[in-house]
């Protein structure tokens, strides 16, 4: 039998990706095998390695979940193997969420594990609703109880009038929609007043997140007028009388819209997470995915020549990503690259490059080829330059030929194909269909025509919100209008800043 391998039971946060913990992120990067849930972010899955086998054991409508049994078997097996496991769990592992049932199966097979702890349910649920889950004089306590009840037992497992007999305490309860008002009922029998402050809050920390707030006595009323449904956490208690005047999330500008980005490429999209982070909702659409396709035989001439070329060139940070993966298998130190000059397109594709503690000494401010080779060519430094480009199966000619008509002497490097997928049983494109958005971003032109190629797969229902379309630049502009999409609005400078304030702009006239 191979040597054992490690699992890491590892807490995913509520949703909003800063929140996850550095050791959470170091550990899924360099993960053999990673099996995750429902709840976890969907970006997580990207910051693995393109050789790491992704697993999806979560209970979603319209999926399969796998039984708990089945998960424990999976974990053993694959360390049995050998190999670095990452069980990712949305919230803590520990905190309902079964972690200690994996523990237990772990350590009865000798499988050597680690506990990486994340933020709960219902501390996020507190601070991006507005409520402080403890307070001086009000609630000087904290109980975090489940409101799902095992239905193999035939007692109950919470004592519902006792903790509605609790004086200056905060209750937080986690899966209780469906039983709410059972739990209610139960809780006043044990004295609770029904005009205690009440609240409830659906995806906690991230842009979809909504919630509502009244007393124990029409809690469950105004949660239904508002749609709320699981996931979500109920408050009970003085400190919800809060969330009025210190409620910030909520406020933020683009709380509430519904922004599609689509997403041309695998790897965190910085598009997304500035949406994000002033509130938005967003729908990101896998039109495409990438996965490496890597020529051998030039990969091996060109990591073992390195020191004979004068710069390298990215299009994308999908091509830096797997190009480090095989540069560290070949070389354990940064300085093997010699004086190899870089330049990319992007802000993303730069950002991945600077990760490696490298300069990226050509960028242009327009994400064109066109706009690259004629900032390369500025540099005065081409004429008999040896240039590398590493590319995918779908990149334009234009640079190549543009910076061989510089006297550069050029060589291409294949890593990395895109692939059209399927989006008939994909859940973000049927979000998508049945409810529409205030806004689809298109970034680039290659965005728009693969947009475009799946527009078949994105018809809207006759129900849902027809979304404003928007666009990065000029270039990106004339490729939708070219494919007889219109443009509502369009970025007045280069970068993502411009096109959100763009979206902002427009969504205010509105």
């Amino acid at each position: 039998m191979a040597e054992s391998g490690m699992v890491y039971l590892v807490g995913a946060g509520p949703g909003d990706l800063g929140l996850v913990t550095l050791r959470a992120r170091e550990l899924i990067q360099r993960a053999d095998v990673l099996v995750y849930d429902y709840l976890v972010h969907p970006d997580l899955v990207d910051w693995v390695r393109s050789r790491c086998e992704v697993i999806y054991v979560g209970k979603k409508a319209g999926f399969h979940s796998m039984p708990q049994e089945e998960i424990e078997a999976l974990l053993v097996k694959h360390a049995e193997a050998g190999q670095q496991v990452v069980r990712l769990k949305g919230g803590d592992p520990y905190v309902f969420g079964r972690g200690g049932e994996e523990a237990r199966a772990l350590a009865e097979n000798d499988i050597p594990f680690e506990v990486v702890p994340g933020i709960t349910a219902a501390l996020a649920a507190g601070a991006y609703a507005g409520i402080p889950l403890t307070q001086r004089n009000t609630s000087s306590s904290l109980m975090l109880v489940t409101g799902h009840e095992d239905p193999t037992k035939h007692e109950l497992q919470v004592d519902w009038p006792q903790l509605g007999a609790l004086k200056n305490t905060t209750l937080a309860i986690y899966m209780g929609m469906s039983r709410l008002p059972d739990i209610l009922k139960g809780l006043q029998s044990g004295g609770l007043a029904a005009d205690t402050p009440a609240a409830v809050v659906q995806w906690a920390s991230l842009g979809r997140q909504r919630s509502a707030t009244g007393t124990v006595s029409d809690i469950v009323a105004r949660a239904a007028e508002a749609g709320l449904k699981a996931p979500s956490i109920i408050f009970v208690g003085d400190v919800v009388r809060h969330q009025e005047s210190v409620d910030w999330f909520e406020h933020l500008s683009l709380f509430g819209r519904r922004i599609v980005v689509t997403r041309t490429r695998s790897g965190n999209s910085a598009l997304r997470g500035k949406l994000e982070h002033l509130g938005a909702e967003v729908i990101e659409l896998p039109l495409i995915n990438v996965v490496p396709a890597v020529d051998r035989d030039m990969l091996v001439e060109v990591i073992s020549e390195l020191g004979m070329y004068d710069w390298i060139v990215f299009t994308s940070a999908n091509g830096v990503r797997i190009f480090f993966e095989h540069f560290y298998q070949a070389f354990d130190d940064i300085r093997a690259l010699g004086l190899l000059r870089f330049a990319c397109v992007g802000d993303a594709t730069a950002k991945e490059i600077e990760r490696h503690r490298v300069k990226v000494e050509c960028r242009p401010k327009v994400a064109t080829a066109e706009a690259l080779a004629k900032a390369m060519i500025a540099t005065g430094s081409l004429d008999s330059a040896k240039i590398v480009t590493v590319t995918g199966n779908l990149n334009r000619d234009i640079l190549v030929k543009k910076l061989e008509e510089a006297r550069a002497i050029v060589d291409t490097l294949p890593l990395y194909r895109t692939e059209k997928l399927d989006l008939s049983e994909n859940a973000a494109a049927h979000d998508f269909r049945e409810r529409g958005a205030d806004a689809i971003l298109f970034a680039s032109s290659s965005a728009a025509e693969a947009y475009a190629s799946q527009a078949d797969s994105l018809q809207l229902s006759e129900e849902a919100k027809q979304p404003l379309l928007g666009s990065m630049g000029p270039q990106t502009s004339r490729t939708l209008k070219e494919l007889d999409l219109t443009v509502d609005f369009e970025s007045q400078a280069p970068g993502l800043n411009a096109l959100v304030d763009a979206l902002i702009s427009r969504l205010n006239e509105s």
